[in-house]
């Protein structure tokens, strides 16, 4: 694996890792490549500064000094805060399509009966005439899915928003 530092034409900076240095090239030429900020597809790679192991990162117990206590270090330098306000994980666009996401599968649980894992069951009656025509919704297994498919029921998976379950 390696890692590069990359740059769009609109000068966002970001860091991807790919299986080998031929696989940018291809990636970049084929436009699967993409800013995350900007979402452009014209993006190059960076001056980056290659991670060589030095011996002074070698990390154990601190080095004796002349007289045998061991060496003191120097302290850390302090690092400025960021500037500007706090950072925007997700821009307006996607806040909105969260919320219409949200917004639609309530309304499809308000409006329709939730019969759990009785959903494949009850879709098949209904699809043969055996149960009232009515709005249904419930968890089914991949196998019962694939039957219902096979059936010609029209069935639909419920989106979730990401980070639903968390």
């Amino acid at each position: 694996m390696i890692k590069f530092s990359l740059r769009c034409a609109n000068g966002h900076e970001f860091e991807s890792w790919f299986k080998e240095g031929v696989a940018f090239d291809a990636q970049a030429e084929a436009g699967l490549i993409s800013c995350p900020t900007c979402q452009s597809a014209s993006v190059s790679k960076a001056i980056m500064a290659p991670a060589l192991a030095r011996r002074d990162r070698v990390e154990g117990p601190p080095a004796a000094s002349a007289q045998g206590a061991p060496a003191q270090s120097a302290p850390a330098p302090d690092v400025p805060a960021p500037a500007g306000g706090p950072v925007e994980i997700f821009s307006a666009a996607d806040t909105k399509l969260r919320e219409m996401i949200a917004e639609f599968r309530q309304r499809v649980l308000d409006n329709s009966d939730d019969l759990g894992d009785k959903f494949a069951e009850e879709a098949l009656k209904i699809h043969h005439g055996l149960a009232p025509d009515r709005p249904i919704h419930g968890q089914a297994s991949h196998d019962n899915v694939r039957l219902l498919i096979e059936e010609g029921v029209n069935i639909l998976p419920l989106p979730r928003a990401p980070g639903e379950f968390n």
